[in-house]
């Protein structure tokens, strides 16, 4: 069965602004808008550390849940981050899941003690971060041994509320096969992977979970939608409330997506509380009376 439609938020945790992003998480937690996504910059000195400020949103709300969108896996070892993670989820009663990426900004990433790796090398050590999240989570004592992580000996605990998703923030095609094949979700930018090409890498996706014996309609399939509503735009994500309602649907029925992240360009609050009270309520509509 598929996926019903979800949506989220962004909220920043820069420095001297944790004022606005606790009232845009106020918005969707008053207005039932499921999840609020944190960006995870740890090189960026305007940002504070993404889990510390999820931890803080997690314990003055009580219903919408949080995701860093992505948690930079160079900078933190997967043991250690499947630590907070079950901590997190833990502490805020089953409200967390986890966005995960290989690694952007590598210059960046070095010059905070992280690895330089290739391509190549970052996907094989999300693939290897994966296996021991899970390894992790599940509870009991282990050792692993790959190319990029070895642990001796790990004593997992405390569990997570739940089973947290791995969420992947990935653009190309092996990275898809990867999340087809391991993840439980994927996360992606209408910035940086427009509409039509989201089918062929939603169709690698699906090809490897069926591979692996998994079901493809249980993968989370997020799109962060970066625009403004309103104004007099001609973009699909731009322009007034209808036109965003009728992209968003297509997405959902025709482009396989079935989550959808707001980043407004400017004015955030009130971008922020349009979405979340006209948009999204709207695309809720319209998909109900499809069926």
């Amino acid at each position: 069965m598929k996926r019903q439609v979800q949506f989220g938020l962004n909220a920043d945790g820069v420095a001297g602004g944790m004022d606005a992003a606790q009232r845009i998480v106020g918005i969707a937690e008053r207005s039932g808008i499921e999840y609020v996504g944190i960006q995870d910059h740890p090189y960026n000195p305007t940002f504070y550390d993404t889990f510390s400020v999820i931890t803080w949103l997690a314990a003055r709300t009580e219903k919408v849940r949080f995701f860093p969108n992505v948690a930079n896996l160079p900078l933190r070892p997967p043991a250690m981050l499947a630590k907070q993670a079950a901590a997190i989820d833990a502490l805020s009663g089953g409200r967390f899941e986890l966005g995960l990426g290989a690694g952007a900004f590598a210059e960046a990433i070095s010059g905070m003690g992280g690895p330089s790796r290739t391509t190549r090398e970052a996907r094989e050590a999300l693939s290897e971060a994966i296996d021991i999240l899970r390894a992790t989570w599940a509870g009991r004592p282990f050792s692993f041994e790959g190319e990029h992580y070895r642990l001796a000996g790990t004593q997992p605990g405390p569990s997570p509320a739940h089973e947290i998703g791995i969420w992947v923030g990935a653009t190309g095609p092996r990275a898809a096969a990867l999340i087809g094949a391991k993840a439980d979700g994927w996360s992606v930018s209408a910035a940086y992977v427009p509409p039509a090409k989201l089918p062929a890498l939603n169709e690698i996706i699906t090809g490897a979970a069926k591979e692996a014996g998994r079901d493809p309609d249980r993968i989370v399939r997020l799109y962060n939608l970066m625009g403004l509503i309103g104004g007099k735009g001609n973009g699909a994500l731009e322009g007034p409330v209808d036109r965003w309602v009728e992209t968003i649907t297509a997405l959902y029925t025709e482009y396989e997506m079935n989550m959808f992240v707001f980043w407004p360009t400017e004015d955030r609050e009130r971008q922020s509380q349009i979405f979340a009270e006209e948009v999204a309520p709207a695309v809720r509509a319209a998909l109900a009376r499809r069926g």
